[in-house]
């Protein structure tokens, strides 16, 4: 397919660039018709709840429920064996939202060779639903915790349980815990983001130093030194991954380009040049909010582009702002585009500033890939500059201005590109309602396709 946008221009009377119009975008009908539906069986297991997040969910639950069968079969379960239950569970949670984890779980998933059979490698590109490890590890965790509490309490009315100062501490924990749990289930998260955020951060805080005032507590009634027990161990790997990110915050210089009112590109030039496919994590007030971003940066060069377009508060202050210094925390981290290394070519689909996650894969071009991007005006929300770049790379792409044809079936444009460039997999990065579509409308007709959780 010929590129879509040609970096041809013309002058106007008055003097000034006119850029040159899009040629005519392929109507749906010359569109091939999407394959048949895979058998119910197959199918089944493509439904959305059923994806690897829910499945990983599921087989936390599994192993926690095992644990329990083996426990009860040794005799009644003891305070101190369901609270070192709690605490395991409360550390995978934890770690599972630990970068250098995330970064090896990344690199583990991706060393599989391409000639391996496709259905493998299907399932490993799935890495990025690894959230699932953490809310599977919170929720038992919890329930565990919770388990303990109401047999301290009983133990406690009955004269021979934990000390007042042990009950008082389980019982503001178990609270602190349910409700962090509950505030981060969907219909909360999703109306209240920003309240999730603050209670997720500073009731995770909260909650680690009442782990810490537990421990040291049962420690010393029990008479046991601290390296002697071994939740301390366990409380200090936990307490070091989740203070890690903040030890590497930083105040750093940023250039903003804004070329429309939609759009700003960041420029950070700070010493950090990261990995293609990796995202940053920025705020204006960290304590509050923070956003990551896919990092775009250029072949030979230092530094690196986040691609910010408006879709909120605090994105529009942003761009409206441009503010000169922005912090940024923790370590860059893979994203779900990484996964591309495990097939031999793959499609990017893209809607809007979804374009930056893919950017920068185009630019290293490590596989061979075709682009699909539907968006509006590109080159004038996103710059003559950018869109340039991006076609220098793709020049076959599939630029779709949705200013000028409205918008297209991405499930269409997505199959087209797939079977005309003989892919094996498309990656979609667009925002969640789209993602989803395009990924479970694919794969229920088996052709391996990737796109954010929004909980990865």
């Amino acid at each position: 397919m010929s590129s879509m946008l040609e970096p041809v221009s013309a002058a106007r009377a008055d003097g000034g660039v006119e850029l040159p119009p899009l040629p005519p975008m392929p109507t749906l009908p010359t569109l091939p018709a999407l394959p048949p539906l895979t058998p119910r069986l197959p199918r089944v297991f493509k439904h959305p709840r059923l994806m690897h997040y829910n499945r990983l969910i599921a087989l936390v639950f599994a192993g926690n429920l095992t644990a329990l069968w083996y426990l009860l079969a040794e005799g009644p379960l003891s305070p101190q064996t369901m609270s070192n239950a709690a605490l395991a569970d409360f550390t995978l949670a934890v770690l599972a939202r630990q970068q250098y984890v995330i970064n090896a779980l990344f690199w583990l998933a991706t060393r599989a060779p391409t000639n391996w059979p496709l259905r493998i490698r299907w399932t490993l590109g799935k890495v990025y639903h690894f959230g699932g490890l953490h809310v599977g590890g919170a929720m038992t965790g919890t329930l565990w915790f919770l388990a303990m509490v109401a047999d301290t309490v009983w133990n406690g009315t009955s004269g021979n349980g934990a000390s007042p100062a042990e009950l008082a501490v389980a019982l503001l924990l178990a609270a602190l815990l349910a409700a962090i749990v509950g505030t981060a289930l969907p219909p909360f998260r999703a109306r209240f983001h920003d309240h999730f955020e603050r209670i997720h951060r500073f009731g995770g805080w909260a909650a680690l130093a009442l782990l810490w005032t537990q421990t040291l507590l049962v420690a010393h009634s029990d008479g046991r030194s601290l390296p002697a027990t071994p939740a301390v161990w366990v409380l200090v790997l936990i307490t070091f991954s989740v203070a890690l990110p903040w030890l590497r915050l930083r105040r750093v210089a940023v250039t903003l380009d804004r070329p429309s009112s939609h759009v700003v590109l960041a420029h950070f030039d700070h010493g950090v040049t990261p990995f293609a496919g990796s995202s940053t994590a920025v705020s204006r007030s960290p304590l509050k909010q923070w956003h990551s971003f896919a990092n775009v940066p250029a072949p030979g060069r230092s530094g690196f582009r986040l691609t910010i377009s408006r879709a909120g508060d605090w994105t529009g202050a942003l761009i409206d702002d441009l503010p000169e210094r922005l912090w940024v925390k923790g370590i860059t981290t893979a994203g779900v585009a990484n996964i591309e290394t495990l097939f031999t070519k793959v499609v990017y689909v893209a809607t809007g500033s979804g374009i930056g996650p893919c950017l920068p894969h185009l630019l290293a071009q490590t596989v061979p890939a075709r682009l699909v991007w539907a968006t509006r005006n590109p080159r004038v929300t996103y710059g003559e500059a950018l869109v340039e770049e991006i076609m220098a790379v793709q020049p076959d792409a599939l630029v779709w201005d949705t200013a000028e044809h409205g918008k297209p079936d991405m499930v269409a444009l997505a199959y087209a590109a797939y079977r005309d460039f003989g892919a094996e997999a498309v990656i979609c990065i667009s925002n969640k309602k789209l993602t989803w579509h395009v990924v479970h409308q694919l794969e229920r007709r088996g052709i391996p396709a990737f796109g954010a959780i929004w909980d990865s």
